[in-house]
């Protein structure tokens, strides 16, 4: 008797289905993911659930940005790139730090500058001042990017200072994140539009094809006045930051403010955020300026994000510390780095240097908290020394090597920020400021965490800790 093949039609077509679905995806993770664990992870996603796990990975697995920036790079002029190549100021250091220097130029293609002043600002109560008064002496030009930017008493301050600025004829370019400046309801971006300020929201978008961008942000903090005067570190823009004043959920933070050569580095940057969001290229001397500088600090930006192919901030930090002698010390409102920074900073610790890792007590984010706390082990076993600050919660990102080099900005110890935020770090070269920084963070060496402080949590804790651990990549 013949086989009938009508009747098992429907369950051949779907194995069909299923066959190229789970092939196709697997062969395009084959070739494009370079992590092995999260490549596994997908292929395994797609086996088990061919549909869902395509869907789900054509949504969260492909690197669209990246693929943009190379489309938005191969269009745009190549003009300013060029200009800070031929810097006047880019001699390579000599001694300990001399590889590191030779590492992250060829890293960012970016030179060391010199001639720099450095202020360091504390809280929002000493650096908010200093970011108004500069907006006000604007005469060309101002550029501003935050991660959060609220509507509230000093934002609106900040709104007021830029919609004068921009009365007076200075090009204005607000730059504001689609989710940490209010996704559904940006009262910022209302405000500034409302007064005809050039504001955009950097990847937002409410079409669901668009999702997988919500997981990618731009957490940088930047404030450029003139090409002259910069401002840069983990500050956001919200009264919280106003220590002071004693708000409900205070957040103390440090931020740098700049003079000198290396401020067109960071109006670069923010020109190509700026960019990337709204394809306008801002050019001409009022945003790029070149200013000589009299200070004595050595610095270069260093940026970092999901449009690039590599993990510079973190690299540079692998870097540093590896060359380290005596004393490293980090600073970080949240610690979850991945295994390549653990293992750096352990073997730092176990070759006799100094290592002292200095976290919140208590996070404004507790699943990170919990996830820090069953990942932290593996350090005090090489003799890393962690350190708990007291409220308030301390929101700074600071990282010092032999009080000699410093890495200050926006990115925090946390996978999140090292591979998928866009974010924006300074390393200087200036024995002063890393003595100031070094300092700050010794006072801020509360409480010692031990094993047994980790030790004493209750089962049902642990078992929390372990499983928020999972979800570290996305915290």
């Amino acid at each position: 008797m013949p086989f009938d093949i009508l009747p098992h039609l429907p369950l051949l077509t779907v194995t069909v289905i299923r066959f190229v679905l789970v092939t196709s995806v697997s062969l395009h993770i084959l070739l494009t993911k370079r992590n092995t664990s999260s490549a596994i992870g997908w292929i395994g996603t797609c086996v088990m659930m061919p549909a869902l796990g395509t869907i789900l990975y054509l949504m969260f697995g492909i690197n669209r940005v990246r693929r943009l920036a190379k489309k938005l790079v191969s269009g745009r002029s190549t003009h300013r790139f060029q200009a800070i190549q031929n810097s006047s100021w880019n001699r390579e250091l000599d001694g300990q730090f001399a590889p590191l220097a030779l590492m992250v130029s060829k890293l960012t293609s970016r030179p060391l500058v010199g001639g720099n002043c450095i202020s360091c600002l504390h809280d929002g109560d000493g650096a908010y001042p200093h970011m108004l008064a500069a907006i006000d002496s604007a005469e060309k030009s101002i550029l501003l990017c935050s991660y959060i930017f609220r509507n509230d008493t000093i934002g609106g301050q900040f709104i007021e200072k830029l919609a004068a600025a921009q009365k007076r004829g200075v090009q204005v370019r607000v730059l504001v994140d689609g989710i940490g400046s209010g996704y559904f309801i940006s009262g910022v971006y209302r405000h500034l539009k409302k007064l005809g300020i050039p504001c955009a929201r950097f990847m937002h978008s409410m079409l669901p094809w668009r999702m997988p961008f919500l997981n990618l942000r731009n957490h940088r903090k930047i404030l450029v006045v003139d090409c002259k005067i910069g401002f840069m570190g983990g500050l956001n823009i919200a009264d919280e930051n106003l220590i002071l004043r004693k708000p409900k959920n205070p957040v103390s933070d440090t931020h740098f403010k700049l003079e000198g050569p290396v401020v067109r580095q960071l109006a670069e940057a923010m020109a190509w955020d700026w960019y990337f969001a709204t394809q306008e290229e801002l050019e001409g001397d009022i945003y790029f300026l070149e200013h000589e500088g009299e200070g004595e600090s050595i610095a270069r930006i260093v940026t970092a994000g999901p449009d690039t192919d590599l993990e510079k901030i973190e690299y540079t930090m692998l870097q540093a510390i590896t060359l380290a002698r005596k004393q490293v010390r980090v600073m970080t409102p949240y610690f979850l780095p991945g295994s390549r920074l653990l293992s750096e900073l352990a073997l730092a610790a176990l070759r006799g240097v100094q290592v002292d890792v200095i976290i919140p007590r208590k996070s404004n984010h507790p699943p990170l908290d919990w996830a820090c706390s069953a990942n932290i082990s593996p350090l005090l076993d090489a003799g890393v020394r962690v350190w708990l600050v007291n409220p308030p919660f301390n929101h700074s990102k600071l990282m010092v090597v032999d009080r000699a080099w410093s890495c200050v900005g926006s990115s925090n110890l946390d996978i999140r920020s090292l591979r998928l935020n866009f974010e924006i770090n300074m390393e200087t070269y200036d024995v002063t400021l890393a003595g100031i920084l070094d300092d700050f963070m010794i006072r801020h060496r509360n409480q010692r965490l031990t094993h047994h402080d980790l030790d004493k949590r209750h089962k049902l804790t642990k078992i929390r800790d372990a499983a928020a651990r999972l979800f570290m990549p996305y915290l």
